[in-house]
């Protein structure tokens, strides 16, 4: 009797947990997002006086058929070159955006996301300092940015709870003196936590 037990329990385990595996991006499930990567080029020894970061984190809440709502905050820093020194330029940014998913495999362990987000922030040059080591002046003034962001990004699940994250981003944002455009790519990881 013990044996028949045991023989129907481990099927119907398994199939228990193939349907606990497929539970991903139901609506009103939630995840906390953080990421970090480059901005504005490729990291390279020649590159590395112009070359940015960014880190960020969001909360990502999902809507019906796996598309999402993602509010977060951001965290830019780039560097630009001036004779032998390098000029710091950073953004604080908070975003809110909508992002659809165009595609997913059938076990639900990867999603294709596209988006578009709103952002607002603020944008500091030398960290407010004009004057610079060689007795130059910055013509670059502090200020407030504002702007958007399209993003395609992937989610791989490592685990029913983890999510490996990869994205590229273009941003594009009025209101600073240090150019508009920005491209960022990084990598990131999703909890989720309901």
């Amino acid at each position: 009797m013990k044996r028949c037990v045991c023989l129907l329990a481990v099927p119907l385990l398994l199939l228990a947990a193939e349907a606990a595996h497929a539970q991903r991006c139901l609506p009103k499930m939630r995840g906390i997002e953080l990421s970090v990567g480059m901005t504005d080029g490729f990291y390279t020894h020649a590159r590395r006086a112009d070359t940015g970061y960014w880190c960020g984190a969001a909360l990502a809440s999902y809507t019906k058929g796996g598309d999402k709502w993602s509010f977060g905050v951001e965290y830019l820093l780039k560097y630009n070159p001036y004779k032998q020194m390098r000029i710091p330029t950073a953004q604080f940014t908070a975003e809110g955006g909508f992002h659809y998913m165009f595609l997913a495999d059938a076990r639900k362990t990867v999603f294709c996301y596209m988006g578009g987000s709103a952002l607002v922030g603020y944008e500091t040059v030398n960290w407010g300092r004009r004057l610079l080591a060689d007795g130059a002046t910055l013509q670059h003034d502090d200020a407030f940015i504002y702007g958007g962001a399209a993003t395609l990004g992937l989610e791989a699940y490592l685990a029913d709870r983890i999510a490996l994250l990869v994205n590229l981003r273009e941003r594009c944002l009025w209101g600073g003196t240090t150019g508009h455009f920005h491209f960022q790519y990084g990598v990131g990881l999703k909890f989720i936590i309901n």
